[in-house]
């Protein structure tokens, strides 16, 4: 009984923390459109495979790294720069074939195992968002974490992300293909906008949070 609540547990929070429209959501979702669905798999294990790290570090070291308030203001100044960036480079591409997807075949040529890794390694909000999530959990004993039983957690976070990820560039894959305009205007204008958006909200939580 204890596995499975883990295991749901985990699940439930790595599914509803993967469905907010992310770059590594919009990245999945082109690679998907332009060269189908085995890409897609591959590059979204490169994505788990880093995430697996990344929560299980934060599940051993939450008290520690919930308690460094420089390394977590750090982490989160660098977020917002990465998500104005994100934007500018999303922007850039608008300039490319964006129709045919020439930008990506460069990259999808290599691994698109190999982008996951990449993009996932890049992903820094992942180190509060877990450290913060994992411990609560853990105050709260709504998971286990001794011997094995940590493992069981893992998994159904992992599980969660592929099911949320996927789920999610099906639904923009759907979107895109009966509505021409959001095809026509999510690389250039839709995702910039956004990430633009989220970066002066994720900025707004920083200074209320550091220099408030």
């Amino acid at each position: 009984m204890i596995r499975f609540k883990n295991i749901l547990v985990g699940f439930s929070v790595s599914f509803l923390g993967s469905i907010p429209l992310g770059y590594l959501n919009i990245v999945g979702f082109e690679i998907y459109s332009a060269f189908g669905v085995q890409e897609l798999l591959l590059y979204l294990l490169g994505v788990i495979f880093i995430e697996a790290f990344f929560i299980y570090f934060t599940l051993v070291f939450a008290n520690r790294l919930a308690s460094n308030k420089k390394l977590m203001k750090v982490i989160d100044i660098v977020g917002v720069l990465f998500l104005l960036i994100l934007a500018y480079s999303f922007y850039s591409l608008s300039s490319e074939a964006i129709g045919n997807r020439n930008y990506l075949a460069k990259y999808v040529s290599y691994s698109s195992f190999l982008i996951g890794l990449m993009l996932s390694s890049l992903n820094f909000l992942q180190l509060p968002f877990w450290a913060g999530w994992n411990l609560y959990l853990i105050n709260g004993k709504y998971i286990k974490t001794e011997k094995s039983l940590k493992f069981y957690y893992l998994a159904g976070t992992l599980i969660g992300t592929f099911s949320g990820m996927i789920g999610l560039v099906y639904f923009l894959h759907s979107l895109s293909q009966n509505t021409e305009n959001f095809s026509k205007y999510l690389v250039p204008v839709i995702i910039p906008v956004f990430f633009i958006i989220l970066a002066f909200v994720q900025g707004y939580k920083v200074f209320k949070k550091y220099f408030s």
